[in-house]
Formats: C-alpha cells, sequence, structure tokens
C-alpha cells in the first residue's frame, strides 16, 4: 500500500482540485490520469506512478493542494515514488536596451511540438510583463507562455494550429523603457514554472486521458478563459466554442454576453427555424416544405410578438421556472362584487374581479416581501422592493402586453377598477407610452374571460414572480358536515427557483387563497 502525493509543479501552491478522475476501487494503469489541477496559468493533470487499486481518496473537488499533499492511497507494494521534476530555468532571453526582441517558448518541460490552440496577443497590443500571450495544449497539460517584459508586439512568429516545442518563435516585442543589460539573478527560475509547470515525471512519455462519460460536459477552455467568464459570472458549459476540437475562447464568452444583453441565452446566432440560440446541442430546426403536403397560407408575426418573443424566450430559458397551483373560494366575493357593479357603472367603469386580485396580490406581497423584489445581476443579493407596481396582461389584437398600476398599495379597488378600464383602453387602441410598461414588481396574467382550469404563466423579467388567474367554476365543497356550492378560483403562481423555494410559494398561495376567500384581510 503506498501514498501518492502530488509531485513537484514547479512554481505553484495551494492549486485547486478542479476534477478527481477515479474513485476507490478503480484499478488504474501506471501513468494513468488521477486528478485535474488548476492555477491562474496552467491547467494540469497528475498521473499515477504505478498500477493498481485506488483504496482511498485523501483530497475533494475544490481542495487547494500544493508539492507533496496527499492524493490517494494506492494497494500496489511495487509502485515507485515518481522522481522529482528539476527545476526548470528560464529559457527567454533578457531584453536588450530600447530594442525588439523574439520571444521564444521557454523550457516547457519534457513536452515536444506542443499544438497553439489560442493566441490571445495581435500586432500593435500593448503587453505586461507575465501577462499570457499563447496557449498550448499537449495531452497531459494546457499552459499558457507569458510575456518576460512589458512592451508591444510588433510581429507574430505563430498561428493556431502550429507545433512548437523550446525555443520556437512565437512574436517579436518591442521594448518600451530601458532595461538592466545584468539581469537579476533571481529573476530568470520563477519566470519558467509560471510558463509552463513541469509534469511531474518528465522522464516518462505523457499517456493521453481515457475518454470517460463526464468529459462531455466539461467545458474545454484554458485558465484565463475560465478566468474570464469567471469574472463575468458565464457558465462556461452553456458557451459554444469557436477553437480547435470544440475549445472555448475569449471571445466566445464575449459573444455569449453580448447574446445575453440582446436576448439571446447563447453567444452564437439564432439557428435557422427559431431555436434562438439555444445552449444546449439540440438537432437543427427542420426545414420542412409544407406546401407539398396541402395548401398553406403565411403570416408575419405581429410587431408586438417580434418584440416580445424574445424576451419570452429568454425568460423562460435563464430562469427556472417551477409553478404553484391552489384554489380561492371566492363566493362572497363574487357576490360583493356584483352588489358594486351597479355603483361602479353610474361612475363610468366596470367593477372587475382583477381589481379585487391587485389589492389581495399586495397584501400578499406585504407578508412575503421575497415575491415583491430582482434578483440583483450578480446574482448573490436579492433587491426587494418597497413600491408595489403591479403589471396585468392585456389581450389586445395585436398580442399580449403588460402595462404597470403604480402604487396600488395606496388606492381603492375603485380606483384599481377605473384605471385598469383606462390603461387596457390605451392597450387596445395602441397609445401606451413606454413608461406605462417599465417598473412593473409583480405581474398578474388573467384568463378568466376566456377559459381553462390552470397554465403556466413565464415571469417577467427582472420580476422573480408572476400569478396566472383562470376561469371561476361552481363546485361542491366539503364544509366539514355537508357539501356546499362554492365558486373557486383556480390559481397559477410561476416562481424564479433561485429566489424562491417551494415551501414558500406553498405559503404565499395558501395566504393569497385566505385574502380572497375574506377580502377585509386586504385591510389590515
Amino acid at each position: 500500500m503506498s501514498q501518492v502525493v502530488v509531485p513537484d509543479i514547479g512554481d505553484f501552491k495551494e492549486v485547486e482540485v478542479i476534477e478527481i478522475l477515479v474513485k476507490p476501487g478503480d484499478a488504474v494503469s501506471k501513468e494513468q490520469s488521477l486528478i485535474t489541477l488548476e492555477s491562474d496559468k496552467a491547467t494540469m493533470e497528475i498521473p499515477s506512478p504505478a498500477a493498481g487499486v485506488v483504496k482511498e481518496l485523501k483530497i475533494k473537488t475544490g481542495d487547494k493542494v500544493s508539492k507533496g499533499s496527499p492524493i490517494l492511497l494506492l494497494d500496489d507494494a511495487k509502485a515507485e515514488a515518481p522522481k522529482p521534476a528539476e527545476k526548470r530555468s528560464a529559457a527567454q532571453p533578457k531584453p536588450q536596451t530600447g530594442s525588439a526582441q523574439t520571444v521564444t517558448v521557454p523550457d516547457i518541460g519534457d513536452f515536444k511540438e506542443v499544438e497553439v490552440i489560442e493566441i490571445l496577443v495581435k500586432p500593435g497590443d500593448a503587453v505586461q510583463k507575465e501577462q499570457s500571450l499563447i496557449t498550448l495544449e499537449s495531452d497531459k497539460a494546457t499552459m499558457e507562455i507569458p510575456s518576460p517584459a512589458a512592451g508591444v508586439v510588433k510581429e507574430l512568429k505563430v498561428k493556431t494550429g502550429d507545433k512548437v516545442s523550446k525555443d520556437a518563435p512565437i512574436l517579436v516585442l518591442e521594448g518600451k523603457e530601458e532595461r538592466r543589460s545584468e539581469p537579476r539573478p533571481e529573476a530568470p527560475e520563477p519566470a519558467a514554472p509560471k510558463a509552463a509547470p513541469p509534469m511531474p515525471t518528465p522522464a516518462t512519455r505523457p499517456v493521453p486521458r481515457e475518454p470517460r462519460e463526464e468529459t462531455a460536459v466539461k467545458s474545454h477552455a484554458s485558465p484565463s478563459v475560465r478566468k474570464f467568464a469567471r469574472e463575468l459570472g458565464v457558465p462556461l458549459a452553456q458557451v459554444q466554442g469557436s477553437g480547435p476540437k470544440g475549445r472555448v475562447l475569449h471571445a466566445d464568452v464575449q459573444g455569449f454576453v453580448k447574446g445575453a444583453l440582446q436576448g439571446r441565452a447563447a453567444g452564437r446566432p439564432p439557428d435557422k427555424g427559431g431555436q434562438g440560440g439555444l445552449p444546449f446541442n439540440l438537432p437543427a430546426w427542420p426545414e420542412v416544405d409544407f406546401a407539398k403536403f396541402g395548401p398553406i397560407e403565411t403570416r408575419p408575426l405581429s410587431r408586438i410578438q417580434k418584440l416580445s418573443g424574445p424576451y419570452l424566450h429568454r425568460n423562460w430559458i435563464s430562469i427556472p421556472h417551477v409553478t404553484q397551483f391552489d384554489e380561492a373560494d371566492i363566493t362572497e366575493l363574487e357576490a360583493f362584487r356584483k352588489a358594486q357593479t351597479a355603483e361602479t357603472e353610474k361612475k363610468g367603469f366596470k367593477l372587475t374581479m382583477l381589481a379585487f386580485m391587485i389589492k389581495a396580490c399586495v397584501t400578499a406581497l406585504r407578508e412575503y416581501p421575497q415575491f415583491n423584489a430582482s434578483l440583483e445581476r450578480s446574482g448573490e443579493s436579492l433587491i426587494i422592493k418597497k413600491y408595489f407596481h403591479i403589471g396585468v396582461a392585456v389581450d389586445t389584437p395585436e398580442g399580449l402586453v403588460v402595462p404597470v398600476v403604480r402604487d396600488a398599495d395606496r388606492k381603492g379597488v375603485f380606483d384599481l377598477a377605473k384605471e385598469l378600464g383606462e390603461i387596457s383602453k390605451l392597450a387596445r387602441d395602441k397609445r401606451l407610452k413606454a413608461g406605462d410598461l417599465q417598473g412593473g414588481t409583480f405581474s398578474i396574467s388573467s384568463l378568466g374571460g376566456i377559459g381553462g382550469t390552470a397554465f403556466t404563466p413565464i415571469i417577467n423579467a427582472p420580476e422573480v414572480a408572476i400569478l396566472g388567474v383562470s376561469r371561476s367554476v361552481m363546485r361542491q365543497v366539503w364544509a366539514g358536515n355537508e357539501f356546499r356550492a362554492r365558486l373557486m378560483l383556480p390559481l397559477s403562481l410561476s416562481y424564479d427557483h433561485r429566489v424562491i423555494d417551494g415551501a414558500t410559494a406553498a405559503r404565499f398561495t395558501s395566504y393569497l387563497v385566505s385574502v380572497l376567500s375574506d377580502i377585509r384581510k386586504s385591510l389590515l
């Protein structure tokens, strides 16, 4: 039984374990990769020093390790400890005073003919000392080659796909400041390990990793791209790589962000046929000549449908929707509404159930403020709003629009009913202003006048919840000692599961049901 430890990985300490490639009970061969480490400069796999059976893991994903850190116990008495790698000395020539220099590949250990998979600079770029210039990838490690000094890139000597080895020219760098002709004795040594950490057993030939099911979902990207994506909050698994072998490049991450800002979910153009750039590996949208099966008619989408479609698509795929269903007994509430109808009609407006729904929702939102909120862009904080602007979906000939009733908490039911009538008319007449559609904190989509028993409304980002209301129906309900005919109103609450859990959503709908069953609670 032998303990496998992290070998000499150069000048790196506290390197994160990003993947464990084996588990207890696995039989491993000599040089088979055991774990993957990632620093800010390189991704490297640690091979097994001998064949054997994994008995116990000593680390887990996310741990920080250095030279000598235990990895696992290997059942093999004959296994020899890996020879420590010799320290690398920098091969980069020091720039001379005020002159251009050719930057070459430093000592990268026992690797030759390593492929250039990404070029991180272009002619004319000003670079800083230690800034990454190119990314190399072998079958064991991905490594970035840093600049030995500050300067301006004058000419590139390599292109993507080239194979390079030690001392191969990378680019011509023109120094922008005078440097000492005598290099400091300590300067060359740390430069090489940062350029590319030596592999644990330089005397042995790297062995390619055997394919595993997990690798199909693991993003293929260099350390600098991973860091760039982390800083922007971009999930690499959703980014389509355009580099060699599907590698994710800096430009791909930037494209993903631009796409998200434009209403697309992924950093690639929409697929033909309306897939809209879904971040999934789906078959292409079928191109069908429908006319060969029978007569057809092509109708263009309305302007509202064209405008709202991408936003609905974005909200549906980027927000984890869950819908909570419930029913409210509105028998007494409906009787009260009908009793007030004559009075409101004299005043020139109609008292609808929606006005009572808004009032009840405001009461529930006060009790559960996390529903009257928005998730901060970083995803780390929740912005609780102290105002209550309720969006109401209005059906128009051109499609649905969602005007906002502002300060609903300060208005009575009659005021709300009158305003609903006014904004509905404006919506149908296409006279809503941009400000009428902005600032909502919670939305209601009512299909009660049309029909249906339940549906899943799509959350109107950046809100975190939306209430769907279906048609009320008379039903026999058990009242403890007998069945009674009651008017039941179906409710469908869609909520953002990143912010709201199922138990909280159930409490919200239960409270809302109790308010609708006794509207006097909205006055408390």
